[in-house]
């Protein structure tokens, strides 16, 4: 499986931005599909996840509320929409799929390349 992370970029306090992640290949143990973001001087913190056949979701407590994880099975993509975004959001955003359904990174096997997310205050 190849991931392409895409819609990074540059805004001010309290915008919005949206993430999306093109899949390819073969779909095998990607039974979940997830957002990590890794900021400057930081370990790579989990975001936000879903759970492809029911489309269950965990949300780190500092976002649940502001971002929300979907998955679009038609063009084989999934999204991280973020809205009321934050200076200490910033960070690079990296997408990600692996056989289990977790907060945790280490289970995921494949990854994006990431893309920057900036918020200026």
């Amino acid at each position: 499986v190849q991931l392409q992370a895409s819609g990074g970029g540059l805004v001010q306090a309290g915008g919005s931005l949206r993430l999306s992640c093109a899949a390819s290949g073969r779909n095998t143990h990607t039974s979940a599909l997830g957002w990590f973001r890794q900021a400057p001087g930081r370990e790579r913190e989990f975001v936000a996840s879903i759970r492809w056949r029911d489309r269950k979701t965990y949300y780190a407590d500092s976002v649940k509320g502001r971002f929300s994880i979907s998955r679009d099975v038609d063009k084989n993509t999934f999204d991280l929409q973020m809205n009321t975004l934050k200076p200490e959001d910033t960070a690079v955003y990296y997408c990600a799929a692996g056989p289990e359904f977790t907060r945790d990174s280490r289970p995921y096997t494949y990854w994006g390349q990431g893309t920057q997310v900036t918020v200026s205050s």
